[in-house]
């Protein structure tokens, strides 16, 4: 494994440690237990948040690999059932990973990149969004799916005014699953 993979699998193993104290990391810190020189990780990855950036799209993208698996927790569901069985995994993931959400969904908003965590997931919800809705030409699934995303995405980033706006207290697990199943028939027309 060359330097820059284990200042990428450090800082990976020091984000999953620290949770959503991402600012307690320091660049002397991941250099320190990569056993690399500190300015190494400023060679690499320009700073601490380029890097940080980096490592959040990794996590991210090993959890929208595990929708995948969706279809063998959810034989048995009905289209509609495995899209809200996704979305809810999706808002609890989101959530429960504040920090690392967050960075993730804003730096794929400011630099979109045609296989970004966004489009990932995006990806993953089109083929169920089309079972859900057989009658559905390919551009409104398209069209509806990108909606449902981008709902998900604002009200995650924006949960305090959304919850105001909403009446509804996006923290509570329940209460947020609930919310979301409404989208989908907002969404789907169901």
């Amino acid at each position: 494994m060359d330097n820059k993979e284990i200042i990428i699998q450090t800082t990976i193993a020091l984000i999953e440690e620290k949770g959503e104290d991402l600012d307690t990391i320091t660049v002397r810190e991941i250099s320190k237990k990569a056993g690399v020189g500190l300015g190494l990780v400023n060679y690499h990855f320009g700073n601490k948040d380029k890097l940080i950036e980096i490592c959040v799209e990794r996590i991210i993208n090993r959890i929208v690999e595990q929708f995948q698996s969706i279809q063998e927790k959810t034989e048995g569901f009905t289209p509609f059932e495995k899209l809200e069985y996704l979305g809810s995994m999706t808002f609890d993931f989101l959530f429960e990973h504040y920090a690392v959400s967050r960075i993730s969904a804003l730096t794929d908003m400011k630099n979109p990149k045609p296989d970004d965590n966004t489009h990932r997931t995006y990806a993953a919800y089109l083929p169920l969004v089309a079972a859900c809705r057989p009658d559905w030409d390919e551009h409104t699934v398209k069209r509806k799916t990108f909606c449902l995303i981008s709902v998900m995405q604002q009200t995650f980033l924006r949960y305090e005014t959304a919850s105001e706006i909403l009446d509804v207290d996006l923290i509570q697990k329940e209460k947020r699953r609930a919310w979301h199943t409404q989208i989908l028939h907002d969404i789907l027309g169901e």
